[in-house]
């Protein structure tokens, strides 16, 4: 019985994986309907507020967002962040069709090594997280590491959003996709710990609401703020380079804050370390091809307009 529960806890979560998948590629479509939502919007000089399809990729940002509120609380952080690649090469192809934005060979090469190391990441994730009640939770929230980094988080964004942003964020798409994937270390962890303080909070047990309460006003905080962040990044850059860039950003900055808090590295083996780090560096690569194919892409359009 023993062997059979401890099978059981560390099953594959298979509807978790399928949320995920359909969620990542909803929030795939956002950033290229929200784009072309300011595309039109500059041509016919109105604000985007105003136009229709814009509205259209943000309520596909909201329909996806809580699919992944959902996904979050079903499986652990680790396996579902990083199934949003299936989301970046989905955006790819809307992209092409909707806006007309081609990927170069780099770029396509750069989308695929995105989407392989994430398959990777994905298969030799820890399938179970240590922290799964409201006490354990609240332990985990009081940790001086978590709270260091807390901390050093709030600290960056500050610095981001006062400073850095203002003075290059319209040169550098570096800047915005910072500020958004720093912003995401407070998202998905607040997104799992509701799920986890919600059965208390419905059985009014002492302590509860005060938590879930502060858990949902930095989940609403972050949201908004990155909403604010990615569509100004939006109208200055390519959607299709963006959303790559800031996809592994943000898996990256989300799953170390889940690991700190939820512990969800504890099972993670020597070998399954080895095969994560490989799976990370495929995607890191990815990004450096996806950013020289934008740089080029850049220096492209600026000749052709010399000439």
């Amino acid at each position: 019985m023993a062997a059979e529960a401890g099978q059981t806890s560390v099953s594959f979560p298979v509807s978790g994986v399928v949320i995920a998948v359909v969620s990542s590629c909803i929030n795939g479509s956002t950033f290229v309907l929200q784009k072309k939502g300011i595309l039109r919007s500059r041509d016919r000089g109105c604000s985007y507020l105003t136009d229709v399809v814009w509205w259209s990729g943000t309520l596909a940002m909201i329909i996806g967002q809580i699919g992944n509120f959902l996904a979050y609380n079903v499986a652990s952080a680790v396996i579902v962040t990083p199934l949003g690649a299936l989301g970046v090469l989905f955006g790819a192809v809307l992209a092409s069709r909707v806006l007309g934005e081609q990927l170069n060979i780099l770029g396509k090469l750069g989308c695929v090594l995105c989407c392989c190391g994430s398959v990777v990441l994905v298969m030799h994730a820890p399938k179970a997280a240590a922290v799964t009640s409201r006490l354990e939770l609240e332990a985990g929230l009081s940790d001086p590491v978590f709270v260091a980094y807390g901390l050093l988080l709030v600290l960056l964004l500050l610095v981001l959003i006062a400073w850095i942003a203002p003075a290059h964020g319209s040169s550098n798409v570096m800047v915005y996709v910072a500020i958004c994937s720093l912003l995401g270390s407070f998202t998905v962890p607040s997104s799992k710990g509701l799920g986890l303080v919600a059965p208390g909070v419905l059985g009014a047990e002492p302590g509860a609401l005060p938590l879930f309460l502060g858990l949902l006003a930095t989940l609403a905080v972050s949201v908004l703020l990155q909403f604010f962040f990615i569509n100004k990044a939006l109208e200055r850059f390519s959607s299709n380079v963006f959303e790559a860039i800031y996809y592994v950003a943000f898996t990256s900055s989300a799953t170390v804050a889940s690991g700190l808090l939820f512990k969800e590295w504890t099972a993670l083996t020597a070998a399954g370390a080895a095969a994560m780090l490989c799976g990370l560096t495929t995607v890191c690569v990815g990004v450096v091809l996806l950013r020289i194919s934008q740089e080029a892409s850049v220096t492209w359009r600026t000749t052709k307009k010399t000439e």
